[in-house]
């Protein structure tokens, strides 16, 4: 990734919705390493702001908010005066979604709504979405609502006032985040298995947090208003990922086969061929430019880039390392 614009974010007003996660409060600590004017977090979750305080502290600079994105009142108040948002709050879990659709509507879809028409409101500079790759041809509730969630913040782009810029970021599977699958498949290996695999021959998009939020701010620095910024990511095979897991716990336990579980896809894609055509490459990443400001590129983008099964595999040393930056 390019070096963190600090000089873009200094002297800022900022909002981090879902500023507690695990996401979110990495985007907090090195936001505050750009010495910004304050950095406001809102969260429903008064547990975790207080373990957020104990490592980051109260100060000028840092502002904790109870609230939730659903309560678009609540979120008008947290805005007032701030130039920049990331919004991190959303349903990410994949069977969580599939079993609590009108739950995951009501955060990632309406509560992206009332976060953008505060933002309008308010007066915001730039907002930035955080969706997944699983918005992608999406086949579960989860992808489909953080797809709509882009589509609110590319359109709205189109045909709101000219003070706000909107843009969204696409991860790929964040390494180390609550409920991903290194603390899962630890938790199962230090407890002495089995470990419990959908199918070893299933791909993933990986990346670390640190990466992840690297992307964040740099779409938030770079956008010109409406693209979809995607990290080029190496991929993994989940069965490889598993033996690397064990080697690096010096330790061998059973792996028992579950199968895929309802809405899970075997691979993930970062674009979708309509998106191809008006995808810029800039170097580390994708920018996917929105309908209205596409022009017409000779776009060379090869299936190796964007789809797990195609992209070549971690493997060895190289995947050893990856884990290693996100174990516990």
């Amino acid at each position: 990734m390019p070096p963190l614009p600090r000089a873009f974010y200094r002297g800022k007003r900022i909002l981090v919705t879902g500023g507690t996660g695990s996401i979110g409060s990495e985007i907090v600590r090195q936001l505050l390493s750009c010495n910004p004017k304050v950095v406001r977090i809102l969260s429903r979750d008064d547990t975790k702001q207080a373990e957020l305080q104990d490592r980051l502290g109260r100060g000028a600079r840092i502002r904790y908010f109870i609230g939730d994105v659903r309560d678009r009142y609540r979120i008008q108040r947290a805005m007032e005066g701030v130039d920049l948002v990331f919004h991190a709050a959303a349903m990410k879990h994949v069977p969580a979604c599939e079993y609590n659709p009108f739950e995951a509507v009501q955060t990632n879809v309406i509560g992206t709504q009332n976060v953008i028409q505060a933002a309008l409101d308010a007066g915001v500079k730039r907002l930035v979405v955080i969706s997944t790759d699983k918005a992608v041809n999406p086949v579960n509730t989860m992808g489909i609502s953080k797809l709509m969630a882009e589509r609110l913040a590319v359109t709205v782009d189109a045909w709101a006032n000219a003070k706000t810029k909107f843009c969204a970021v696409r991860f790929g599977n964040v390494l180390g985040s609550r409920g991903s699958l290194v603390p899962l498949l630890l938790g199962q290996i230090r407890k002495g298995g089995p470990v419990t695999v959908t199918d070893p021959a299933m791909t993933r998009f990986m990346m670390g947090i640190p990466d992840a939020v690297g992307l964040v701010l740099q779409a938030g620095a770079r956008t010109q208003g409406g693209e979809v910024f995607i990290l080029k990511m190496p991929s993994v095979r989940i069965g490889d990922f598993v033996e690397a897991l064990m080697r690096s716990e010096g330790k061998r336990v059973r792996v028992k086969r579950i199968g895929l579980r309802l809405g899970e896809k075997m691979h993930e894609e970062l674009l979708t061929e309509e998106e191809i055509p008006r995808t810029r490459d800039l170097g580390p990443m994708f920018a996917v430019l929105p309908p209205h400001r596409a022009t017409t590129m000779k776009t060379r983008i090869r299936p190796a880039q964007i789809r797990s099964d195609k992209a070549p595999l971690l493997k060895g040393p190289a995947l050893v390392r990856l884990i290693a930056r996100a174990t516990p």
